[in-house]
């Protein structure tokens, strides 16, 4: 995970987008004002979307700062490939040992 940002009393640093890795709203502006307005770029560099919420939070939060940012539709923002499993698994499960309404 790359850090993109010193601390300078920005209030944009406090503002949380991703509480998985700590991605501030300012990490993510700079990013775009650098030109990077990729959401799957902005994940690689961020590891948003990458923590155990899979991005359910911070992904939409991403996406209309882009959209903000560039003046898009936020529908016109491709989401970021998603790899399956999208929700905790129990291992039980997947070894097929246990259904997926088992749990324990």
């Amino acid at each position: 995970m790359v850090k993109m940002t010193e601390n300078t009393g920005d209030p944009r640093e406090k503002i949380i987008i991703c509480r998985c890795n700590d991605v501030t709203q300012k990490e993510i502006e700079d990013l775009i004002d650098r030109g990077i307005t990729d959401i799957e770029e902005i994940k690689r560099l961020t590891r948003i979307g990458m923590g155990p919420c899979q991005g359910r939070t911070c992904i939409p939060l991403v996406i209309s700062i882009i959209a903000r940012k560039t003046g898009k539709k936020p529908d016109e923002i491709p989401v970021p490939a998603t790899r399956v499993p999208v929700r905790p698994v129990m291992m039980g499960v997947l070894a097929g040992e246990m259904g997926d309404d088992d749990e324990e």
